[in-house]
C-alpha cells in the first residue's frame, strides 16, 4: 500500500436542507496514488498539481 504523505485532514461542516435541518458532514480529501522516484505515495490532487508546476 502507498504511504500517505500529506498532513491535511478532512474538513467538517453541516448539510442544510430547505427546511434548514442540519446534519454533520465531512469533506474528504481527494487522495490519489502517484509514483515519485520509484516509490508509491498517496497525495492530494492539489499537491500533485503543485509538484508538476514546480518541475
Amino acid at each position: 500500500m502507498a504511504k500517505k504523505v500529506t498532513t491535511k485532514k478532512p474538513l467538517s461542516g453541516n448539510r442544510r436542507s430547505h427546511a434548514l435541518n442540519q446534519t454533520k458532514h465531512q469533506y474528504k480529501l481527494n487522495l490519489q496514488n502517484v509514483t515519485i522516484n520509484g516509490k508509491k505515495v498517496r497525495m492530494t490532487a492539489r499537491e500533485i498539481r503543485s509538484l508538476n508546476k514546480a518541475a
